[in-house]
């Protein structure tokens, strides 16, 4: 699999990853995304996965696979351990999240997290209406989704303030990960997915 053939997403974090660096993917699924940087930009690498059948998967497409829980912790891994710590689209899924972006920046030079934006106005117009909200990035019902610690922008910047962590970049997108001028005036309302680059502040 190339880059140019992953979700958009991976495509941009991919932007932000050097050539030869150790990448360390939480939740990786069927490793494409590792597979991919591994034959261009010539990482090295490991993928976190809980899904037996993802596992298969990323053995299958040589990907180094560890079958883990992230609720349950990183202490397998050393500080600094990585160059980068990707997590894209599980934050919300996660029992104690803060708790593991403090093990991304302890076990990663950087870290780059991914989530959709509950402040998006689309769901703030069902919190309105008295209903838990079903977009195309929260998709499921509130009896049915995974998803347990939901977060706008707002709240995730505000969280990396407290945990004394630094933001270097981000992208604020819309559901088709799409710039648009709109989302950059008001990101917290209009932006779909955020795409966060971060390290811990010196």
């Amino acid at each position: 699999m190339k880059i140019t053939e992953l979700r958009a997403e991976h495509q941009l974090i991919s932007e932000w990853i050097t050539d030869g660096a150790r990448v360390l993917d939480l939740g990786c699924g069927d490793g494409g995304f590792l597979a991919a940087l591994n034959k261009e930009k010539s990482v090295t690498g490991y993928g976190i996965e809980i899904d037996p059948e993802n596992i298969v998967k990323c053995i299958q497409k040589g990907v180094n696979v560890i079958q883990a829980n992230l609720d349950e912790g990183l202490s397998e891994f050393e500080e600094s351990s990585f160059d980068f710590v990707v997590m894209t689209q599980t934050i919300q899924a996660l029992r104690s999240p803060h708790s593991v972006i403090r093990e991304i920046l302890r076990i990663g030079k950087e870290g780059i997290v991914t989530f959709p934006n509950v402040g998006h106005w689309r769901c703030r117009l069902q919190f309105m209406l008295g209903k838990m909200p079903i977009t195309r990035q929260l998709p499921e019902s509130w009896h049915e989704t995974p998803n347990i610690h939901i977060c706008s922008i707002r709240d995730f910047e505000e969280l990396c303030n407290t945990l004394n962590i630094t933001i270097s970049e981000r992208a604020i997108l819309d559901a088709q990960h799409r710039p648009f001028k709109i989302i950059e005036l008001m990101p917290n309302l209009f932006g779909e997915i955020a795409i966060y680059r971060t390290c811990l502040a010196t």
